[in-house]
């Protein structure tokens, strides 16, 4: 019953930490706008697809609960 408590607080902090990273995502001009990123636009048609940013994003994701998993 020990591991419920300090899974949620762990949960909580990093749902604060993404919170701030969402705020704070105007002025972060790297996500969004890397090589490999797709962008077409066209008269009446826009699309968008965040390929590198979303592998960073998974990376950076995927080491944290690494460091996490090694923690506990």
């Amino acid at each position: 019953m020990d591991v419920v408590p300090r899974l949620l607080i762990v949960m909580g902090l990093v749902f604060v930490l993404l919170g701030l990273l969402l705020y704070a995502s105007p002025s972060l001009p790297v996500l969004g706008r890397l090589p490999g990123d797709l962008r077409i636009e066209r008269p009446g048609f826009r699309l968008y697809v965040p390929i590198t940013s979303c592998l960073l994003v998974s990376l950076v994701l995927s080491g944290a609960m690494w460091i996490l998993s090694r923690i506990r």
